[in-house]
């Protein structure tokens, strides 16, 4: 078990530590930290060879890390790891510095990693919601949640910025706010590189088409919430 504490506090004297501490944090805070060390190489399109030459370890030791099937890595390898990616980032565009960088601004409103996936759909029970589209992916796993005013989401959100709303993994559900026909959230999300497995609209009385037919084409659940307050969320989700 890597206890968050111990890590941040590994890492004060490093040079890279801010940088190191907010990779680091998102990995441990994971139920699943393999998971969480692949979805961080994969987004910097690092190959797991070139990774592991910088860690000075085989490919496949890496590759038992990232599967799984070696227990938990240790605070060690997760900072060598981070720091591998940290150098191979800085020779191409530096990538994580832009992204961590970064501030979420007010667009992003509460994020967060569950305890415990759930499936989604104990999430459209848990937001009262209907189903718009993707009932036949229902039983997909969800082990986190981003709250996102969908209107800064459109003026404060720059393209690094817009990695940071999926956290630890893309294996979660997006909640927009002050939504107005529903198109915006699914348009932002269709020209993106990832793609969340869930989509909770909230706001409208009913939704354009449009976003429904973009749901659908990206495979995701979309539901509309019958949630009064938006701090609801926060509270409901805070708990998982």
């Amino acid at each position: 078990m890597i206890y968050l504490k111990y890590f941040l506090e590994s890492v004060l004297t490093s040079k890279n530590d801010e940088l190191i501490s907010k990779i680091g944090g998102s990995i441990i805070a994971n139920r699943y930290p393999n998971q969480a060390l692949k979805s961080w190489r994969e987004r910097l399109s690092i190959k797991q060879v070139d990774l592991a030459r910088i860690m000075a370890v085989s490919p496949s030791v890496l590759s038992d890390y990232e599967s799984g099937r070696r227990p938990s890595p240790g605070i060690r390898f997760v900072r060598r790891y981070i720091e591998a990616l940290i150098e191979l980032d800085k020779e191409r565009d530096k990538f994580l510095e832009k992204l961590t960088a970064s501030s979420k601004g007010s667009a992003i409103l509460n994020i967060g990693e569950f305890h415990e996936s759930i499936p989604a759909s104990e999430v459209v029970k848990l937001v009262g919601g209907k189903i718009l589209s993707g009932e036949k992916y229902l039983e997909r796993k969800i082990y986190g949640f981003t709250l996102l005013d969908s209107i800064q989401t459109i003026y404060s959100l720059s393209g690094f910025d817009y990695y940071n709303i999926f956290g630890a993994t893309t294996e979660r559900v997006l909640i927009f706010t002050n939504v107005g026909l529903g198109r915006s959230p699914l348009v932002a999300i269709r020209v993106s590189q990832f793609k969340p497995r869930m989509v909770v609209l909230h706001g409208p009385t009913s939704v354009d088409k449009l976003a429904i037919d973009l749901a659908e084409q990206e495979q995701i659940v979309l539901s509309l919430s019958s949630i009064q307050k938006e701090s609801d969320f926060s509270e409901l989700f805070e708990r998982i």
